[in-house]
């Protein structure tokens, strides 16, 4: 059965925060590090205060991934007017096989409604899969944040991305 894109519900919250978790779990891919219990979920990414999107891939009544975009809110690091920010996840062993590609068709979709100018990508630089994922969407570099530290102690870069509108 082919992957199916729509926009995220309040009842995919739980779901949503397993994936997530999992992916936290794991590590080196996702700059979270706390669990999410499907109320943060709903806060953070389905329905934030400056939410834009929330989109959900599903393949066989299963969710397998997410990509939310919102406007910036973060006063330590400001954006120009007209950015917003984006975050993708897909479930292990569903990537590369065009989940993606599928979400972020949504989300320019969402992101062009919004009049947003830049999509901006904040990603670890040790996740070599988010980096080419972003990469292959067309999103370029344009700014390295040197060691950003991690609840553990240590320390990672993070590349900044961005996709022009």
């Amino acid at each position: 059965m082919p992957v199916t894109t729509r926009p995220a519900r309040p009842e995919d919250a739980a779901p949503l925060a397993a994936l997530l978790n999992r992916i936290i779990a794991k590590g080196g891919t996702t700059a979270h590090q706390t669990p999410f219990d499907p109320a943060r979920m709903t806060r953070h990414y389905i329905a934030p205060p400056l939410g834009i999107s929330c989109t959900v891939a599903e393949e066989e009544g299963e969710l397998i991934g997410f990509q939310s975009l919102v406007w910036p809110e973060d006063e330590g690091d400001p954006f120009p007017e007209g950015w917003a920010i984006i975050a993708s996840f897909v479930a292990e062993g569903h990537a590369g096989k065009g989940i993606g590609r599928a979400l972020f068709a949504a989300t320019l979709e969402a992101a062009r409604a919004a009049h947003v100018s830049v999509i901006d990508a904040t990603i670890r630089a040790d996740n070599t899969g988010g980096l080419a994922y972003y990469g292959a969407m067309g999103f370029e570099d344009y700014d390295r944040l040197p060691n950003v530290p991690l609840r553990d102690g240590s320390h990672v870069d993070r590349i900044r991305k961005r996709f022009d509108l």
